[in-house]
């Protein structure tokens, strides 16, 4: 938070952001740059970053009325910390199959909605203050339309939180309740029942993450190798950690080609998904070859103890983000142009 708000007193928690909502208008190949480099320096992440500053807020600055955009200031200060209410039992990576209802009720000023409904793996559930919420406002609609974005407080009355418990002993993730929880209309987001184009507008801006991802894949497989220096190393662990190391570098390539993509005025192409795909894969063999190359250290030494929290939280890779089932799905009819 110290961090934060030293960054924030000189415009640079954001330096993406345009400059009239207090960042510095960035492009997104200085944007990465800056990130680089505070990584190299182990700078601390951001309050709620990769929700609030990337997600959250350039939906805001498109769909956001006045009074909605005040929210920016906050999410910059790290007083607001959102998260994003999607993925439901049900309803993870295929959105459009959400339940969660929002009934528009009353008349002129005290026109309101009620939510009902629930979600889970919630990102930062526990922690945040607000949620970009998505509900079906409209539920004769096809299925990718009827849907509502909404911006809730959640300390509203009528929602429950729980923590999630990982494998990792942590709780990053929550499920959450909504019972009857009403909200003024004006927390709509965008259009009335076309929370789905607002929704699609945030993941967007989710691109450049997708180069972070490689970038970091690099320097953590650097980190990797360097730890490991001095050890007595046999020949099947040099080749799994000299794997770990050309894996890096193949989806560091692809994210150095879609960077110059769109540095030159191009749009995001096919590497998007296939760094992702690439990246889940690296990132869970990475946690293993690290484990094996500590060998009993791995288990029973305290420098084992990162590698196996590391191990644990790499398990996740192939669903954060988009299960890599639906990674598959978009390459092959997307890219390939094969038939479902």
């Amino acid at each position: 938070m110290a961090w934060q708000k030293r960054l924030h007193t000189v415009g640079w928690v954001a330096p993406q952001w345009p400059v009239e909502y207090g960042g510095r208008g960035l492009g997104i190949v200085d944007q990465i740059a800056c990130d680089r480099v505070l990584a190299l320096h182990r700078a601390p992440l951001p309050l709620g970053g990769v929700l609030g500053l990337n997600n959250v807020a350039p939906t805001l600055m498109r769909y956001g009325t006045p009074e909605q955009k005040a929210h920016l200031a906050a999410i910059q200060a790290g007083t607001e910390l959102w998260c994003q209410g999607f993925s439901e039992p049900g309803a993870g990576s295929d959105l459009a199959s959400l339940r969660t209802r929002a009934e528009l009720v009353g008349e002129g000023h005290d026109t309101e909605f009620v939510i009902n409904g629930s979600k889970v793996w919630t990102s930062e559930g526990m922690d945040a203050t607000h949620c970009l919420l998505l509900a079906r406002t409209d539920p004769q609609a096809p299925a990718h339309r009827g849907i509502s974005a909404l911006l809730v407080p959640l300390d509203t009355p009528g929602i429950t939180r729980r923590p999630i418990k990982m494998i990792t002993g942590e709780s990053g993730f929550a499920e959450m309740f909504f019972d009857d929880v009403r909200v003024p209309r004006s927390a709509l987001l965008g259009p009335l029942h076309e929370g789905w184009k607002v929704t699609m507008t945030t993941l967007g801006f989710e691109r450049a993450g997708v180069i972070e991802l490689a970038a970091g894949l690099e320097q953590s497989v650097g980190d990797l190798v360097d730890g490991l220096a001095g050890r007595d190393l046999d020949e099947e662990t040099r080749v799994a950690l000299t794997d770990r190391l050309v894996e890096a570098r193949l989806v560091g390539l692809l994210g150095s080609r879609s960077l110059a993509r769109i540095a030159a005025g191009g749009a995001p192409g096919a590497e998007h998904s296939v760094i992702k795909l690439l990246w889940s894969r690296a990132m869970q063999r990475q946690g293993e070859s690290h484990l094996f190359a500590l060998g009993f250290d791995g288990v029973l030494a305290a420098p084992g103890r990162r590698a196996q929290h590391d191990y644990l939280l790499s398990r996740s890779a192939t669903i954060a983000g988009g299960t890599t089932e639906i990674m598959k799905n978009i390459l092959a009819e997307r890219v390939l142009g094969m038939p479902r």
